[in-house]
């Protein structure tokens, strides 16, 4: 039985018969607690936190959530979402409308890692609230929904490493710019001959160096610190935020592909240039901030698409990451050339290739503004960029940017080519490759390079792939008696169009009329696993034969939030936790007939529900899944024998 969370719950007077209830929670490593502010569409549920006793107090406010947000693509959803690691806190401020009352607080919550989400469930406390109260703490209680503690030290941020490596690849890019790599030797050579000894040269092009990465991070402080961490945290999920990116990354792009330039008042740069005429260190200060007035208008583009990525999957931290590495790519060569001279002679002489580099990073921008173009079409649920034409797009740009380095196309800043050199065509070569791998996508391929990036496959046209009517409908118009559609099941929304049931007494009737053994398939629509397990294993032609033609299959939805009636509602006796929804009903049926509650979930019985054999997991062994439901059939048939 996977817990993963620990709650703690404490009460706080506030004086005129006013209070706070607060729920604290304890996050095991590696696991993570979705925020209360989550947007509406197929996510994961929200964290909720209610009052259930409401006649005996007067709610002031909204529930207020504490605790560091992080905003990352969750795999488990395929979308951006917000949620909290390692602890979190959720206060909600009453005021005491009786003498004395007995007040009882919910949180009903879900918590996921990076491969399964575990089902909704609800968590309930008793305070015992007083007018006269006047203490500041009171009445602890604990509810554990966790494991024990552990002890381990939480591992860095993985957002925050990737942002930091794609902005250092971000700022060796922009060293490679028609307005930066001709300052390398200009700047080096100056410190060099200026100084009066080669020590003093080298020290001053460090502290260039180092001022060159101040004044890169000092913007991604000020970022932070203009936006803060709510705005931050809201843009991966927001709608307009996403639109507001796709059209700046469009104008960035467009700008590199040299349609026109992107650049700062003269007269900053004028008196930053001034400036740098002291001498000393304010002089070199100034050098270097000249440096980022002058080629802001190579990598404004670039700090500017660095900085939308950090702030929507890197929350606070990202800016200040991601300027960090950027000026580090950018002011290392300045350093290492003043400490090694001669490396200066095998340095590629300026030309029309730096402004290749430009039209490249401009076609790559035109890419990822669709990306964020399609996380506003998914929030918005509007069916416009779906997966087929977003495919369709990034073979569009892939076409294009494989033409461009091939020499087949040529933009208005670009040189005449008499030659391809070796690594422009080994560039082009590759993205030739990545524009045919691209292709199939259109007719259903899974694209697992790009994972992610596109619309998942359910939000497509042709869900089943371009071209290919629906297997229901082709067994529909077979009309074969093989081919009808058992009562009460739902092959539409089951993998492979298999006809399977999601009700436990409906799926178990029909067995009993076929005289089939049941697999239980206990599934979630957040569970990565289950996914894998139905597109690597199920898909086999032996595997699916056996599920369609040797079994009734039952797929339980332990994460389905349909609300049971009211009179269907009860408080489990496994768990004490309140069953209210249908994910609930069947969560807890898994816990207490199998004692486990982990997805996927495999188990095969018969007709009275009794265990045939061990259950099965996550296991991508074909072979060994098949051997599995052989022996559960074996079973089944051995014990009708014997009956």
């Amino acid at each position: 039985m996977l817990k993963p969370v620990t709650w703690k719950w404490e009460m706080k007077s506030l004086g005129d018969n006013e209070f706070e209830l607060i729920a604290h929670a304890k996050i095991k490593e590696n696991w993570h607690l979705y925020t209360m502010d989550l947007p509406e569409g197929d996510g994961p549920v929200a964290t909720e936190f209610t009052i259930l006793d409401s006649n005996a107090v007067e709610l002031i406010g909204e529930p207020q959530q504490i605790g560091k947000k992080v905003n990352e693509y969750d795999p488990n959803f395929m979308m951006d979402l917000s949620f909290f690691k390692k602890e979190a806190t959720i206060k909600q401020r009453v005021k005491l409308l009786k003498e004395k009352a007995d007040v009882r607080a919910e949180v009903y919550f879900m918590t996921c890692d990076d491969k399964r989400c575990l089902p909704p469930e609800g968590i309930v406390n008793k305070f015992t609230l007083e007018a006269t109260a006047d203490i500041k703490k009171s009445e602890k209680a604990e509810v554990e929904s966790g494991s024990e503690k552990n002890g381990k030290k939480e591992e860095k941020d993985g957002s925050l490493w990737g942002i930091f490596f794609l902005s250092f690849l971000g700022g060796f890019a922009a060293l490679l710019t028609p307005c930066v790599f001709p300052m390398i030797p200009m700047t080096v050579s100056f410190f060099t001959k200026q100084s009066k000894t080669r020590a003093k040269g080298i020290t001053n092009a460090i502290i260039y160096a180092l001022f060159i990465i101040a004044v890169y991070t000092i913007l991604g402080f000020l970022i932070t610190w203009i936006f803060g961490a709510d705005a931050l945290n809201a843009m991966s999920t927001n709608e307009w935020f996403n639109l507001i990116f796709f059209l700046l990354l469009i104008i960035f792009a467009v700008s590199f592909l040299g349609a026109f330039e992107i650049t700062l008042p003269s007269s900053w740069v004028n008196k930053a240039d001034q400036a740098s005429d002291k001498g000393g260190l304010i002089g070199i200060f100034f050098m270097a901030l000249t440096l980022s007035l002058v080629s802001f208008s190579c990598t404004g583009p670039i700090i500017g698409t660095l900085l939308v990525d950090a702030a929507v999957y890197g929350g606070v931290s990202g800016p200040l990451v991601g300027m960090f590495g950027f000026s580090l790519a950018l002011a290392l060569p300045f350093a290492l050339f003043a400490a090694f001279p001669g490396w200066l002679n095998s340095m590629p002489k300026s030309g029309g290739w730096l402004n290749s580099v430009k039209v490249v990073l401009g076609f790559l921008e035109l890419g990822l503004a669709f990306k964020f173009l399609s996380n506003a079409d998914l929030v918005l649920q509007l069916g416009i960029i779906t997966r087929e034409v977003f495919i369709a797009i990034w073979i569009g740009v892939s076409t294009m940017l494989t033409l461009y380095l091939l020499g087949f196309i040529r933009l208005p800043h670009d040189s005449p080519i008499e030659k391809l050199s070796v690594g422009r065509t080994l560039l082009g070569t590759l993205f030739l490759m990545f524009t045919i791998y691209l292709i199939p996508g259109m007719w259903g391929a899974p694209l697992k390079l790009i994972s992610g990036f596109p619309p998942p496959q359910f939000y497509s046209e042709s869900p089943e792939g371009v071209g290919k009517e629906s297997t229901i409908m082709q067994s529909a118009s077979a009309g074969s008696e093989d081919s009808a559609i058992p009562e009460g099941a739902d092959p539409e929304h089951c993998p492979h169009n298999l006809n399977c049931f999601h009700d436990y007494e409906t799926g178990m009737e029909y067995a009993q009329e076929v005289g089939k053994p049941v697999m239980l398939d206990f599934t979630g629509w957040a569970c990565v696993n289950c996914r894998k397990m139905e597109e690597q294993v199920w898909s086999d032609p032996r595997v699916l034969d056996r599920l369609r033609n040797d079994f009734v299959l039952i797929s339980l939805y332990v994460d389905e939030r349909k609300k049971l009636p009211e009179e269907e509602r009860y408080t489990s006796e496994t768990t004490g936790k309140k069953v209210r929804t249908v994910g609930n009903k069947w969560s807890d049926f898994q816990a207490s007939k199998f004692g486990t509650n982990s997805q996927p979930y495999y188990v095969v019985i018969d007709h009275e529900g009794n265990q045939l054999i061990e259950s099965a997991a996550y296991d991508p062994d074909i072979e060994k899944y098949i051997n599995w439901l052989d022996k559960g059939k074996e079973a089944f048939e051995a014990e009708g024998v014997k009956k």
